[in-house]
């Protein structure tokens, strides 16, 4: 039977077993054996040591006796891509009992002489052991020929055992490089679609938003009424939120789908950061003239890190306690240099936050009822992420006098 026969032979599909096999399943084995480089050396060195005229990889489930590779000195007839019918071999055998079998002389081996695989095939010697493919039953490597051979009390069973552990290792081999290229085409494919989408807020979102904030200027030149200047400082309002909300969805994107923040993290000096930590207080002070905000800002050695970035962390974590602390009390911010750390925390009054909250603030969308009018939730989880990605953690301690957010850093 030829390669057509096996592609045109169909298989029952009610039922099937886990042995049992589609005809298109078994052509992707025989392509498999068939990338095996070493297996026409592998069966050449089966024939020259036992003396062998024919020698094949099979592959062998309930139902189907395949040939994978073949050599054939003995004008055995069987091309790769040929079958058998399964219970007309030993291999049927082997693959319910997964033992090797040895046969050096059929006419005088009292277990096998009256067999119906050598008499229907006219086979006088026989050696046939199990190959293992990702840990199940594959098939067999064996060999035949008219003439009795010296098998036993020879190194040929462990020759076979060695060459079938081989072709499985290979055939396990080529499974695992199929699942890298998937999981590599797929992580290339999400990489792009990363890419576009981070593009499109980017870009595609940015460019409208400029052109309003640009409008806006422009009319905020002309000469208009108090109406009018109402719905400007509404516009721009809108305009600067967002513009934060654009931020915070591409921050997200980036760290959940896998680009990361790219931190351009560089030693900064204590004057530098204290100056930006400084502005960026001066600006919340302005927003909100009616929170009191306290700092204490006392830097003395250099920092490593991306000073945008724990600007951006203090932003976060200020407007957290402008938005969820007291509003009669202060809200204070404390950056300091001390017993080799880098120490900035921001701290707020109020009621001691629920410990079923604290156990997923930090995760994204993750808000309060106060917090629903104010963004989608990512503050704190994009300021555990800058704070994770500079080589820390955000602390969180909360009681009923104050909530007391902190992140340390090794200088």
């Amino acid at each position: 039977m030829d390669s057509d026969d096996l592609a045109t032979n169909t298989d029952d599909p009610a039922g099937r077993t886990e042995s049992q096999a589609t005809p298109a399943e078994l052509l992707a084995d025989v392509a498999k054996v068939a990338k095996i480089e070493v297996v026409p050396q592998i069966l050449e060195v089966i024939c020259r040591t036992t003396g062998m005229g024919f020698a094949a990889v099979a592959r062998v489930t309930k139902d189907r006796w395949v040939a994978c590779a073949v050599r054939d000195e003995i004008g055995f007839g069987l091309l790769p891509g040929g079958e058998l019918e399964v219970a007309s071999t030993i291999c049927d055998e082997i693959r319910d009992n997964e033992t090797a079998v040895v046969i050096d002389h059929v006419a005088e081996d009292p277990v096998w002489r009256d067999h119906h695989t050598p008499l229907q095939y006219g086979l006088q010697s026989y050696i046939s052991t199990p190959i293992h493919h990702n840990g199940q039953f594959f098939g067999t490597l064996c060999a035949i020929d008219p003439r009795p051979a010296n098998l036993r009390g020879t190194q040929a069973l462990a020759t076979f055992e060695l060459f079938a552990k081989l072709i499985g290792s290979h055939l396990d081999a080529q499974d695992r490089l199929a699942e890298s290229q998937v999981a590599l085409a797929t992580s290339q494919r999400a990489s792009e679609l990363r890419d576009q989408f981070i593009a499109v807020l980017g870009h595609d979102l940015r460019n409208p938003l400029a052109a309003i904030n640009g409008g806006a200027r422009l009319l905020r030149k002309q000469p208009s009424g108090e109406k009018a200047e109402f719905i400007l400082g509404q516009m721009e309002q809108s305009v600067a939120r967002m513009a934060g909300l654009i931020d915070d969805v591409m921050d997200f994107a980036r760290v959940r789908l896998g680009g990361g923040f790219g931190l351009d993290a560089r030693p900064t000096p204590p004057e530098t950061l204290s100056r930006s930590l400084e502005q960026l207080v001066a600006e919340l002070r302005s927003a909100q003239p009616h929170r009191r905000i306290e700092s204490e800002i006392a830097l003395t050695q250099a920092v490593v890190c991306d000073q945008a970035r724990i600007a951006q962390m203090l932003s976060n974590l200020l407007g957290n306690a402008l938005t969820h602390g007291d509003p009669t009390q202060p809200v204070r911010v404390e950056a300091v240099t001390r017993d080799g750390l880098f120490v900035l925390a921001v701290v707020n009054g109020g009621p001691a936050i629920p410990p079923e909250t604290m156990a997923k603030l930090f995760q994204p969308f993750t808000r309060g009822s106060a917090e629903m009018q104010q963004g989608l939730g990512l503050g704190l989880y994009i300021a555990s992420e800058i704070a994770r990605s500079h080589g820390g953690a955000l602390a969180l301690e909360s009681d009923d006098q104050e909530t007391r957010f902190s992140f340390s850093k090794r200088l």
